[in-house]
């Protein structure tokens, strides 16, 4: 088998386990999954376009729409108008989003106790080799095949 075969079957099985370990969590904490990845993008930037968060998660466009309008009732995200261009929506976390992100993060059984409890198994040094084996595919992809685009629908 091909080292490219074995690699993208071991991306798709990590691929896989990380989206049931996702849905499990949006679920019990009552959230849609482009919800819950709306949320896990905005905890690192605070404030963005929701044009630049459509780009960032790859939810399409009325998705994206639906997922915010339910987080904006739920309270865990503001959006206004960016001024200068009516066109433009800026949306920013709320401390009540914050806070369940908060939640989130420290929920036993959920995707980051999980993940955490599997990369102690390993040494400081498989850990950081794997961080440097993801980030140069990842440099590679971005730099040697940059037709790949955007994808966005």
């Amino acid at each position: 088998m091909m080292k490219s075969t074995q690699l993208l079957h071991s991306f798709w099985n990590v691929q896989k386990n990380l989206m049931r370990l996702v849905q499990k969590s949006a679920v019990e904490n009552g959230l849609s999954v482009p919800q819950y990845s709306i949320l896990m993008v905005m905890k690192q930037t605070k404030k963005m376009t929701q044009k630049n968060l459509g780009e960032r998660t790859f939810i399409p466009k009325s998705t994206l729409s639906q997922a915010v309008d339910g987080l904006v009732r739920e309270g865990m995200l503001n959006r206004q108008q960016v001024e200068g261009n009516r066109r433009e929506i800026m949306l920013s976390v709320t401390e009540k989003g914050l806070e369940l992100i908060k939640m989130i993060h420290l929920q036993d059984g959920g995707i980051h106790q999980v993940l955490q409890s599997a990369v102690e198994v390993l040494s400081g040094s498989q850990f950081e080799e794997l961080l440097g084996t993801h980030h140069q595919i990842t440099t590679y992809l971005e730099t040697e095949v940059p037709d790949l685009g955007e994808c966005t629908k």
